[in-house]
């Protein structure tokens, strides 16, 4: 096989790549949750139970899911909507969030720093919100139902608006019950944090113990995002993390056939449970030492799909308080702080399989950042850099595609002179390498050893929240949306021709229509891409050139 044809194998695969990603995207396996134009009220979700519509084993939820037990997770039925109250709303230096006295559910935040495009500064992205069809709330609560506040519980507040001027900000609901069970539920909030304490205090006034359990929960439709790339692939569903496997995620197809309940799993120390989508997460973290066991459910109508966790059975004795806390972050995929928040938090910035190599080439790219004080530049330096580290491979491959190119004029000769005789025309250009000493594999060794780079450095460019909406220069005013003038998808698309042009030209006409074809295929293509993936792509395609020029004029003395 000569470099050519690989050369048309890698690109033809990495488009396949990406068109079976839309393809995944675009059609998943199960009906996509239907448009509606208006809000529409919903039914609150429910924690499994053993008559909830998920099939959920006793075996995973012991002593809880029993109709005796005095831990029962709470049930919805289908007439019970997911009602609104009063609102509480909430402003801080970097959240915007309404709470609301149903359950005291965080029904909406929005994210101040994050506008959702870059000409609506003002704006900010809506990460969580209640209409449908992009549902997406954050609930919790403390079980039995009969004996606690759930997320159906209607709470008391003080007043309805909280604005954070100091440091901390604490906002307190109130619920009683008949049976002198009392619970205060504080979120507390702290400036310049995407974390959300939340604390149950539980003061049993009666004379009777108190047996029950904290759990938090997401509840979550299955619909397209605004804004979202129909050509780039990015995974938006659940995820937990155990001691068994770091990382973990947990489709909506997983949710809707129920097998993630099926698996008998024990309960974990130290874990998360998260809602991801492209650029944001929202995850529960419980606290460290406790062991929790995770579950899942799908509540109708609206397609929703529910994700949680549940804590250990605690007893309060009669005339004493006890205190439940888990902490909420809503935010960016800011690596730093997620590692920092909980073990394994920031690998849902999900760099796939690759991620060892991606994560170093994140850390390089946020140093130069530091350097340049711009995105742009830092994918540039880094791209030199990179290119830098390969050029003794990229020479190899350039010298054995220039010793290619000077016997272009002889495997010419050998073609008219064999015809269609593939297997004499085979044996006799061998006998040619192998007397001229040319490896015809030598240009696809280095190249294939390099892929793994590329493919890493892809995901990082994709997956970084921190070039969301990052200017370069000029027209570039957000790396991560597509150039709004095609200014450089064009200018990849002539690298790629001068590199086809670099290259020894295939003996077979038809292979020498499709490498023509491939910048041009490569051009439509990449107008759909973030400008940040474009800008390597390019910069990348420049150096080349340059090096391959000089390797050629070198060995053949022409170009």
């Amino acid at each position: 096989m000569d470099n050519t044809r690989l050369i048309l194998i890698m690109a033809l695969a990495f488009i396949s790549l990406l068109m079976y990603q839309a393809w995944h995207e675009d059609y998943p396996s199960t009906s996509p949750v239907p448009t509606v134009n208006n809000t529409v009220p919903v039914s609150a979700p429910s924690v499994p139970s053993a008559t909830s519509s998920a099939p959920v084993s006793s075996e995973l939820l012991p002593n809880v899911v029993s109709s005796t037990s005095t831990t029962k997770l709470p049930v919805a039925t289908s007439a019970h909507l997911l009602s609104t109250k009063k609102r509480i709303h909430v402003t801080t230096d970097l959240l915007q969030l309404e709470i609301d006295t149903v359950g005291g559910d965080i029904r909406k935040i929005g994210l101040v720093n994050y506008p959702v495009a870059v000409d609506k500064p003002d704006q900010p992205f809506e990460l969580m919100n209640d209409e449908l069809p992009n549902v997406f709330v954050a609930q919790s609560g403390l079980l039995p139902e009969k004996n606690a506040p759930t997320h159906k519980a209607i709470y008391q507040t003080e007043k309805l608006d909280y604005k954070l001027d100091g440091d901390t900000l604490e906002v307190k609901l109130y619920w009683k019950n008949a049976e002198q069970i009392s619970v205060e539920k504080i979120y507390t909030f702290k400036r310049g944090s995407y974390i959300i304490d939340v604390k149950y205090i539980l003061n049993n006034e009666s004379d009777q113990p108190w047996k029950g359990r904290l759990y938090g929960q997401f509840q979550r439709a299955k619909a397209t995002l605004a804004g979202d790339s129909r050509f780039l692939y990015t995974y938006m569903g659940g995820a937990i993390s155990s001691p068994e496997r770091r990382y973990e995620k947990i489709s909506f197809d997983d949710i809707e056939d129920g097998s993630f309940n099926q698996e008998n799993r024990a309960s974990w120390e130290n874990g998360w449970v998260a809602m991801l989508q492209h650029y944001f997460v929202a995850a529960w973290i419980p606290e460290r030492e406790q062991k929790y066991k995770y579950y899942t459910n799908l509540q109708e109508p609206g397609n929703r799909h529910i994700l949680g966790l549940y804590g250990p059975e605690q007893t309060v004795a009669p005339y004493t308080k006890q205190e439940f806390s888990i902490r909420l972050f809503a935010g960016p995929k800011l690596q730093d702080k997620l590692a920092e928040l909980s073990p394994n938090l920031d690998l849902t910035v999900d760099y796939g399989w690759l991620w060892f190599i991606s994560q170093p080439l994140f850390m390089m790219l946020g140093i130069f950042h530091d350097w340049f004080g711009n995105w742009g530049w830092a994918i540039i330096v880094l791209t030199l850099l990179i290119k830098v580290v390969f050029f003794q491979l990229s020479a190899t491959s350039y010298k054995s595609m220039a010793n290619m190119r000077r016997l272009q004029p002889r495997l010419a000769s050998l073609k008219e002179r064999y015809g269609d005789d593939k297997a004499r025309l085979n044996q006799a250009m061998m006998d040619m390498y192998r007397k001229e000493k040319i490896n015809p594999l030598g240009g696809c060794l280095p190249i294939a050893v390099q892929i793994p780079v590329f493919i890493a450095l892809y995901w990082v460019l994709l997956e970084s929240v921190e070039l969301r909406q990052a200017d370069f220069i000029f027209w570039l005013n957000d790396l991560s949306s597509p150039d709004p003038f095609f200014v450089l998808p064009l200018i990849m698309g002539a690298t790629m021709f001068m590199q086809h042009r670099l290259n020894p030209a295939p003996i077979d006409p038809v292979q020498q229509k499709i490498m023509m074809v491939l910048p041009v295929v490569f051009t439509v293509f990449f107008a759909f891409f973030p400008s940040g993936l474009v800008l390597y792509w390019v910069v990348n395609n420049i150096l080349s050139i340059g090096q391959q020029w000089v390797i050629t004029k070198k060995i053949t003395g022409n170009i």
